[in-house]
């Protein structure tokens, strides 16, 4: 990922936390919870694009795959 896509999740965050904010002061619930999700969708692009950053060594838990057989319980 790179910093264009950081910075559109930045921008949705931004966007989101507008829709909570406008949702809360009309008490419109619909438009709160459109907002919280936008901007919960915009935080997971930011850390997304973070983690791309680190050269693609990390997986989506964060963990580098080894391609090594699964743990099992």
């Amino acid at each position: 990922m790179s910093t264009w896509d950081k910075a559109k999740g930045k921008v949705d965050e931004l966007v989101g936390r507008a829709e909570e904010v406008y949702g809360e002061s009309h008490g419109d619930a619909a438009a709160q919870l459109h907002g919280e999700a936008h901007r919960i969708e915009g935080e997971a692009e930011v850390a997304a694009a973070e983690r791309g950053q680190d050269g693609g060594h990390g997986g989506a838990d964060g963990h580098r795959d080894d391609g090594g057989d699964p743990v099992r319980a």
